[in-house]
């Protein structure tokens, strides 16, 4: 497969990916319809009572966009990750991901919630060794619960397990084994500053691997809900020889919160170049995020 061949592909993935714009209700979750935002919120009350100071869609994306940038925030949402790597197997070919992300909370009682992350990819991996082939379709699922404190704090923080489910439908799109490890999450909130880190390390259960997945994040909010943002994917192969063991990207870009009709959409592109990579690895990413949002 070209990536000729694959550029259709790509237009009716980000064709499906805002479909929800005129029917907010994705199939990727067994989700309940949540309640939508309107542009501007009317506030009536009674006839007797004085009209009420509206609150504008601006103020409104703005308190969005840092709730998109905490990873354990109390909101539905759904992100399309597109990551187009660059300089893939011997012949520096492009490799394409889909992470389809979808993140559900759960009120668990007055003190706690349950923020579900269920990670599914569909890959093309183009040809890593000659005679091999490319192959397209999915890779291996990661769920992730984060048990979080509800009362709010100037230190945000989550933990809990990381299930892998071996989805894979080839042996080169994942490791086809299940696995299980536990999962971080930590950040604060400072004035239009917020940063932390996610981190997780999966065992398989029958000891053929070990790795880790560490993504620092820093996001610093503009006005009109634009942000700067930078947030890579380390990765560490702990079963590789020593030159094969991390994958270490830097760099950055830049989102907005946006909206289409009366749904909230966060837009962010980020480009990163890999300083350290595996014998094989990408060298240059490009990641397109569109986050469908769903706040109550």
């Amino acid at each position: 497969m070209t990536f000729a061949r694959l550029c259709p592909f790509l237009v009716v993935i980000g064709c499906a990916s805002m479909r929800p714009c005129a029917d907010p209700s994705p199939a990727l979750v067994a989700e309940a319809p949540a309640s939508a935002v309107a542009g501007d919120v009317e506030l009536f009350l009674a006839d007797a009572a004085p009209a009420r100071p509206r609150i504008s869609a601006a103020a409104d994306d703005q308190d969005l966009t840092r709730k998109t940038q905490n990873p354990v925030a109390d909101l539905i949402s759904v992100p399309f990750q597109n990551n187009f790597n660059f300089g893939v197997g011997p012949d520096d070919d492009l490799q394409y991901v889909l992470n389809i992300q979808p993140v559900w909370p759960f009120h668990l009682s007055d003190d706690w919630n349950l923020i579900t992350r269920t990670i599914l990819p569909v890959m093309y991996q183009p040809e890593l060794a000659p005679g091999v082939g490319d192959e397209f379709g999915l890779g291996d699922t990661l769920f992730t619960g984060f048990l979080s404190p509800r009362k709010e704090s100037k230190l945000i923080w989550g933990a809990g397990p990381a299930v892998l489910i071996p989805t894979s439908t080839d042996d080169s799109l994942g490791t086809g084994e299940w696995g299980l490890g536990p999962a971080a999450v930590v950040l604060t909130m400072e004035g239009k500053w917020v940063y932390g880190a996610l981190i997780n390390n999966v065992w398989s259960f029958e000891g053929e691997f070990s790795t880790m997945t560490l993504q620092p994040f820093v996001n610093y909010n503009l006005p009109s809900g634009w942000y700067l943002v930078s947030a890579p994917i380390v990765t560490a192969n702990w079963d590789a020889n020593r030159d094969n063991i991390w994958t270490v990207p830097i760099g950055g870009g830049a989102g907005k919160v946006v909206r289409f009709g009366k749904l909230p959409v966060n837009c962010q592109a980020q480009i990163f170049y890999n300083i350290e990579t595996p014998d094989g690895g990408p060298d240059w990413q490009l990641r397109i995020q569109f986050q469908l949002l769903f706040p109550k």
